[in-house]
């Protein structure tokens, strides 16, 4: 692919980076936490593909900061992992992933390769070659579709209750389910991962905010009445969308690549705590009476802002990468009914949440059931991350070692 008109964007965002540092007035501002290309992934010339992908990421990434916005990460996207290793002897498909892997790592890219299992009859043992992968390799998501609008799918919701234990007890620190979920209704071509996956003919781009400080800086002017409340969070959240989507388009008109949206989710980062923003909007902990109102009103927020969305577009509440939620997690406020109930009016469902090492197959099961049960009946995305910590029981801390990760007390299982 030709770089020139690449280094043309890459200047006239320069150029026009005076006007867009100068908008908007709020003062916090969100992070681009991912840029996430998709690419129709051929075996034979995956490292070309690749590059292609890596060098658009690249120049969006340098347009984002040149408009004021930082990055996080560039990310890359396939189609389902089952379709590009056709022919292959499971050995043979995982030194390619190995190979993937390496070449993310050098690159400075996380990757998705998809979901093992698409529909509830496809091939299990493909859920057994994803446990192998994600155990093998560092840089690799993936995940396991378990409900679509026929219904919920049971032999998947098995399979990734078998990959969860897999994984906690064949992973450093049980780490290894940090890059795996099982997903429910979730929409092809979401710049979020683990879930993440593409079906199309690749050549295109999702934008993944973080912003729970935007929300923080609103709720903490708008204490007391939800109704302003959403209405200044979608004013201000809207006019860093449109900064970011007017940016995106521009990255898109000069590369050729599609842009697909944004995914609003005001995703947390330890310290930049959604969990803090919502206990200084209801003035009670996570857990307490307002905050079913605070996460549907947050989220109707984010569904009025007037650009391309894609994704989950919802409140995210993901436990262990936040540390307000984790110190809720450990102190009981927090619980896995509660985490659902909120699932109902808000986003992800069941995000990075922690679980002792002595968790069973069949409790897995339950999880995850209930999960994709309620998105069939909402008709909405959520999934499951779940992290048992193998050998440690109810009242031990985790000792996750990942920079992402907040470490907390594990809570028995609810029988």
């Amino acid at each position: 692919m030709s770089t020139r008109p690449i280094q043309r964007f890459c200047v006239l965002a320069a150029a026009s980076a005076c006007l867009l540092c100068a908008w908007p007035a709020a003062a916090a501002k969100p992070k681009v936490r991912a840029i996430t290309a998709f690419v129709r992934l051929d075996r034979a010339q995956f490292k070309a593909q690749i590059a292609g992908a890596l060098e658009v990421l690249r120049a969006a990434r340098s347009a984002f900061q040149a408009a004021g916005y930082e990055v996080q990460t560039i990310r890359i996207s396939t189609q389902p992992f089952p379709e590009y290793i056709r022919g292959l002897q499971p050995e043979e498909a995982l030194a390619f992933f190995r190979t993937l892997d390496l070449f993310a790592q050098k690159e400075g890219f996380d990757a998705a390769i998809g979901p093992a299992i698409l529909a509830d009859a496809d091939d299990p043992r493909h859920a057994e070659l994803l446990e192998e992968i994600l155990v093998r390799t560092t840089i690799l998501n993936a995940s396991i579709v378990v409900a679509g609008e026929g219904g919920v799918h049971w032999n998947a919701v098995r399979a990734a209750a078998r990959v969860i234990l897999s994984l906690a007890t064949r992973t450093p620190r049980s780490q290894g389910n940090f890059r795996f979920a099982a997903t429910a209704l979730l929409p092809t071509d979401t710049p979020f991962y683990p879930g993440s996956y593409h079906t199309g003919p690749g050549r295109q781009f999702a934008i993944g905010l973080e912003s729970a400080n935007v929300v923080m800086e609103v709720f903490s002017e708008m204490r007391n009445s939800p109704a302003a409340a959403q209405e200044a969070l979608t004013a201000a959240l809207s006019e860093h969308a449109r900064a970011i989507e007017t940016t995106a388009r521009r990255v898109s008109a000069d590369t050729g690549w599609q842009f697909l949206g944004l995914d609003l989710s005001p995703a947390p980062l330890r310290d930049v705590s959604i969990g803090a923003a919502l206990e200084n909007f209801t003035g009670a902990r996570i857990g307490a009476p307002g905050t079913m109102t605070a996460a549907a009103m947050l989220t109707e927020a984010l569904r009025s802002v007037p650009v391309r969305q894609a994704g989950y577009n919802g409140l995210m509440l993901p436990v262990l990468e936040d540390t307000v939620l984790a110190r809720r997690w450990s102190e009981g406020a927090l619980t896995l009914d509660a985490l659902l109930s909120y699932s109902a009016v808000c986003g992800t469902g069941l995000d990075v949440v922690p679980l002792p090492g002595e968790v069973t197959t069949k409790q897995l099961e339950r999880i995850i059931g209930d999960m994709a049960a309620l998105a069939v009946k909402l008709r909405k995305p959520l999934s499951a991350r779940l992290l048992p910590v193998a050998g440690k029981k109810p009242g031990d801390r985790t000792e996750f070692d990942d920079p992402y990760l907040v470490n907390a007390v594990l809570q028995p299982f609810p029988q």
